[in-house]
């Protein structure tokens, strides 16, 4: 874990956590299986939300590995970049807010998800 947001992450988390969606309450940096993400809603509906840096370019195949896993494991995953934050962050925010807002997924009489 790192200590000390960037200042990407800092700016969204201000706005995540003064943002009040209902129940939805953020937390960062938070361990999920063997990840650490950058923020996580786990009510009213599983949600992660991960800022990447220019790094994440060059690790395309980690991510979408890393996406499945969250996913298999009842996560939905929103990716934003850093320049998606820095120059449209009430845009972001209102993308975050609609999948807040999304029907939850029910279970399809074999079990699996349905969504």
């Amino acid at each position: 874990m790192r200590r000390e947001p960037t200042p990407f992450e800092r700016k969204l988390w201000f706005a995540l956590r003064a943002k009040r969606w209902g129940a939805a309450k953020f937390r960062r940096q938070t361990v999920i299986g063997g990840y650490i993400v950058d923020f996580s809603c786990r009510m009213p509906r599983q949600l992660v939300v991960e800022i990447d840096g220019d790094t994440h370019g060059l690790q395309e195949d980690y991510d979408e590995r890393r996406t499945a896993d969250l996913n298999a494991r009842g996560y939905e995953v929103l990716r934003f970049t850093n320049a998606d934050i820095g120059e449209n962050l009430e845009g972001e925010l209102q993308f975050i807010e609609h999948a807040l807002a999304a029907p939850l997924p029910s279970l399809s009489p074999e079990g699996e998800r349905v969504i």
